[in-house]
């Protein structure tokens, strides 16, 4: 498997092959050689629908029906690879050459790349593209960098203060508690305070305990599991209570979330209906529930338990059993590797539930959420204990 971004005859090439044919896209419009002007590039798949953006206008393309994971287990290389030996043959349209030019900005799957003379691990003849203490990072929000002899300043926007113009005014005299975030509300000029687990209040200054948790969007818990080393990864367990008047919602994610190479299992709503997905490697099973089944956004509690026994997903509803599904009978991957992490109505704030899960949940969830058990543990998950944000005591009333 591979993915390759090329520059071709002046045109920005994307070619992806997921394990059955080489899908090429290809873009309209040619790239300036001038050397002096920064065109943005947006690359990527999701499933085998291949997509390509330079400078804003977007193709996309759907390959035939196959393969639709990436599986690669390589280093990521950007300019040019150590051995040019290295690049399939069906990756580049000629013989592969190096790239010669500047690069910057480089975002993978929601992440920036450092590109910085430590953070790589490895790599040559390779040098400062701007030549000044300034790069185009140093002013944020749109600021603009002046060269000094003690080494630069920014000029900033209106609406931004601080020496590299990373606060709002808005924020500059906010009155949000040690652990909350401002967020800037710039209509209003105002802003509002984003609540630390075990806050909440205007300003978040009032100190709050809950055993059931309650989620009202842009909400997430990231709870580390302590016992992680010594779990038996072929057979995992999770179970909880649950309850929301939404139809769509992440309830919980096993896993790393942080690319598509992590393992997975993950809990949800889609359509009104529970949906549940295990991701084990290479394979991703996505069993929807039958219809009959769609009475989990009625307000009610309802208790969820999925069971992983290698690949046999066995998924209760209010203690019935309503799917039974061995995932891959070849046991190829048959261990849940989910790094410890478990996150609960959704992902770290700015990360939205429908890129990091590839489009498998749509949002975030909204309700509550109580009496999470892992695997065999005799005692419940302490929610108040994880990392979290605008989460909020549900022990009471709606």
């Amino acid at each position: 498997d591979f993915l390759c971004i090329s520059l071709v005859n002046g045109f920005i090439q994307l070619r992806y092959n997921l394990g059955d044919k080489t899908v090429i896209l290809q873009t309209f419009q040619k790239v300036h050689a001038n050397g002096n002007t920064w065109h943005s590039l947006k690359a990527g798949r999701a499933g085998n629908e291949g997509y390509l953006d330079l400078d804003g206008i977007n193709i996309t393309q759907k390959a035939s029906p196959g393969m639709n994971v990436l599986d690669t287990h390589t280093d990521f290389f950007v300019g040019g690879v150590s051995s040019l030996n290295l690049v399939n043959s069906m990756a580049v349209e000629n013989e592969p050459t190096s790239f010669t030019g500047c690069v910057r900005e480089i975002v993978i799957n929601n992440r920036e790349l450092k590109l910085t003379v430590t953070d790589p691990k490895g790599g040559a003849n390779v040098g400062d593209c701007d030549g000044t203490v300034c790069g185009y990072t140093v002013c944020k929000n749109n600021g603009t960098c002046q060269v000094e002899n003690s080494g630069f300043s920014c000029s900033c926007p209106q609406e931004w203060i601080g020496s590299t113009c990373e606060q709002s005014i808005h924020c500059s005299q906010n009155r949000c508690g040690s652990q909350a975030l401002c967020i800037p509300q710039p209509t209003s000029f105002s802003y509002i305070c984003v609540c630390a687990l075990g806050w909440s209040g205007k300003y978040c200054d009032s100190k709050i305990e809950f055993f059931i948790a309650k989620f009202v969007g842009n909400s997430y818990i990231k709870y580390t599991d302590p016992y992680y080393g010594k779990r038996d990864l072929q057979h995992s367990r999770i179970s909880l209570n649950f309850t929301t008047n939404q139809t769509e919602g992440l309830i919980a994610w096993m896993g790393k979330g942080e690319d598509e190479d992590n393992d997975f299992l993950a809990i949800g709503l889609a359509n009104g209906t529970l949906k549940v997905v295990i991701n084990l490697g290479e394979r991703i099973s996505v069993p929807l529930i039958h219809s009959k089944y769609s009475t989990c956004c009625d307000e009610r509690w309802h208790f969820v338990t999925v069971v992983q026994n290698q690949t046999c997903i066995k998924v209760y509803l209010d203690e019935e059993l309503i799917l039974f599904e061995d995932i891959d009978p070849q046991r190829k991957y048959t261990a849940l590797n989910y790094g410890g992490i478990c996150y609960f109505g959704g992902f770290e704030i700015g990360r939205k539930v429908n890129i990091v899960t590839t489009g498998l949940f749509q949002k975030e969830f909204i309700g509550k959420i109580k009496d999470v058990v892992l695997f065999q543990d005799s005692k419940k998950i302490q929610l108040m204990k994880a990392e979290g944000y605008n989460v909020y005591n549900g022990n009471y009333g709606n």
